[in-house]
């Protein structure tokens, strides 16, 4: 059965991935306060001005990934993926979290949003 908000989409992902997706959930809702938070697209999703983060589980891992992720500042290189927007952070483990970084990265997100309007329209 899908989750219908994102307290019951953490609580069924299961051992580390449930700790590390409140985690990263946290950091967000600290960086991003006034974000929207729902689920969407079988994933946890945050709004502002449009959506800039998502969390979703997998199996083995766990992706935080932004939509304007190609135009974030990335200096340790933590965001994967190639398509044309879109990156990502998997995480693997809890180790994983960074905390400083990923608030970085929501901060950066919110004002991309903010700046250039909602990335899922143009």
């Amino acid at each position: 059965m899908a989750a219908k908000s994102v307290d019951e989409y953490i609580e069924g992902l299961g051992d580390w991935k449930t700790d590390a997706a409140a985690r990263v959930r946290a950091i967000v809702n600290d960086a991003a306060p006034e974000a929207k938070e729902s689920i969407k697209w079988a994933q946890a999703v945050y709004e502002q001005n449009g959506p800039f983060c998502y969390i979703k589980a997998f199996k083995n891992s766990v992706n935080f990934g932004f939509w304007r992720g190609v135009d974030i500042d990335d200096p340790q290189g933590l965001l994967q993926g190639s398509g044309e927007k879109m990156r990502h952070v998997k995480l693997i483990g809890l180790d994983d979290v960074d905390t400083e970084a990923f608030d970085a990265f929501v901060k950066q997100a919110v004002r991309l949003n903010l700046e250039k309007g909602d990335p899922t329209k143009g």
